[in-house]
């Protein structure tokens, strides 16, 4: 088989030297579609270098290279064809707001390998730390098909419920037709977002937006709406890549909101709401 699950759970974990500057993060935020007005003040503290704030979920991309999906399929015991690999989920939790330039090392490990029956899920844990300590934890659920069957534990069963009433909020973001091309170089180059014919192989019609680039998306509509622009409140952020996003298309995301929490549900609008994300949570603290 070519996941070895007993060799990829045992290899010593993977230690990255990282850095970013101010730059990297104003090109991150463009990706996810920031700058929508550009002389909108609430979008400059995502584009203007003298009142930069981070999203969290630059934490993705923070310091360039493979994103978590790759970087999954180089870890020792792990040798599969990259047009069966879809990523299937992501969670983030910050232990303090990012800094907008750092120097870090960030620290990977398969943490489990979870057989689906038709397919087997990579769980790929990431830790960052810079010299004023923990920065985040991430993991990455790689979701790889055709390599499930063989007896192994089942892992946790998603999170299938349907949130009751009418959202708090919903808005619509549009997807620029060149978004996943401009998103590919905060370091994501996997061909299957901007080679047709390797999407094609890989089972889609055209190329598909980065799940990471709606994750994102998604994140900012949330702190734009419901926590008044301050990226500092977010805690966690969880979500599971349902479908795709295709660029030229429109993201409904609508949102329910807790005391601590808000669960959001993201759909795209052209494909009759077809579902993008799903048990979706941004955690966060009061103002």
């Amino acid at each position: 088989m070519p996941v070895d699950t007993a060799r990829a759970l045992a290899a010593a974990p993977r230690t990255t030297e990282i850095t970013w500057t101010p730059e990297d993060v104003q090109l991150y935020h463009l990706g996810i579609g920031a700058g929508v007005p550009a002389t909108d003040p609430r979008e400059l503290r995502y584009t203007l270098e003298s009142r930069l704030h981070v999203l969290p979920s630059f934490a993705t991309v923070a310091g360039g290279g493979a994103p978590g999906v790759i970087a999954a399929l180089s870890m020792p015991g792990v040798d599969v064809d990259l047009a069966g690999v879809l990523h299937g989920g992501q969670s983030l939790r910050v232990h303090r707001p990012l800094p907008v330039r750092a120097a870090a090392t960030r620290t990977d490990r398969i943490t489990a390998v979870h057989d689906k029956g038709k397919a087997a899920v990579l769980v790929l844990r990431s830790d960052a730390a810079d010299g004023d300590g923990p920065l985040w934890t991430a993991e990455a659920q790689v979701y790889v098909r055709g390599e499930g069957g063989w007896g192994g534990d089942r892992g946790p069963s998603a999170d299938a419920r349907e949130e009751q009433g009418a959202p708090d909020r919903t808005v619509e973001r549009p997807v620029r037709e060149d978004q996943a091309l401009l998103y590919r170089l905060t370091g994501d180059l996997n061909p299957l977002h901007a080679d047709p014919g390797f999407a094609r192989r890989a089972g889609f019609d055209r190329p598909v937006l980065h799940g990471l680039c709606t994750y994102g998306m998604t994140l900012k509509a949330v702190v734009d709406t419901l926590l008044d622009g301050d990226v500092t409140r977010v805690r966690s952020w969880t979500a599971r890549f349902t479908g795709v996003t295709y660029p030229g298309e429109t993201l409904r995301i609508r949102m329910w909101r807790g005391d601590r929490a808000v669960r959001v549900a993201v759909g795209a609008v052209e494909r009759g709401d077809a579902p993008v994300l799903a048990g979706a949570t941004v955690e966060f603290t009061r103002s």
